[in-house]
């Protein structure tokens, strides 16, 4: 079963509420809807790869999936968030942002991110279908919907090969394609 995107700003805003006093959670969902990258590939850093970051810097990461170079670009949203983890969590330079209790030599795992995106948005009664990739999804729709950023830039971030792949994540509503058939032309 597909994942959808949060499509509600105000939900966004619920669920950032919800994790204030979880600074690593908080991170993790900041950075899932800021960056667009997946949630494997955002595992994959470490404390050091933020630190002395300011907005504006570039992280260059390798997708798993792809092999390709990807990068995050800290904004003010992620930098904030981070400054709140190291504040709270103080961690140690090497050890991943999103250490898993299991032990120090490893992250938590996209199914655990699964599980935490299902209990924040059902803490929130948000009805459907959510998980790690809902945060992926939910930068693009935002983009698309919140900012007017064409599919064609969206698929290039997100390193697409087909079109039809990055139309399914900007979340294209029926109600979306019926609005348009009341423009007059």
């Amino acid at each position: 079963m597909r994942v959808e995107p949060i499509r509600s700003k105000k939900d966004i805003k619920n669920i950032k509420r919800l994790l204030q006093d979880h600074p690593r959670n908080l991170l993790l969902f900041v950075m899932g809807i800021n960056s667009g990258l997946r949630t494997q590939d955002i595992l994959t850093l470490r404390v050091k790869d933020m630190l002395d970051q300011k907005v504006g810097d570039r992280i260059v990461v390798t997708e798993k999936k792809t092999g390709k170079q990807n990068v995050i670009i800290i904004n003010k949203e992620i930098a904030k968030s981070f400054q709140n983890y190291l504040e709270h969590c103080q961690p140690h330079e090497g050890q991943f942002l999103f250490m898993s209790r299991k032990g120090k030599n490893y992250p938590i795992t996209t199914y655990r991110v699964t599980g935490l995106m299902k209990e924040w948005t059902s803490a929130i009664n948000l009805k459907g279908n959510y998980g790690a990739h809902s945060l992926r999804k939910t930068f693009c729709y935002q983009q698309r919907v919140e900012f007017g950023i064409p599919w064609e830039l969206l698929s290039k971030r997100l390193n697409h090969f087909s079109p039809r792949t990055t139309q399914i994540y900007i979340g294209v509503q029926n109600s979306e394609v019926e609005e348009i058939l009341l423009n007059n032309i």
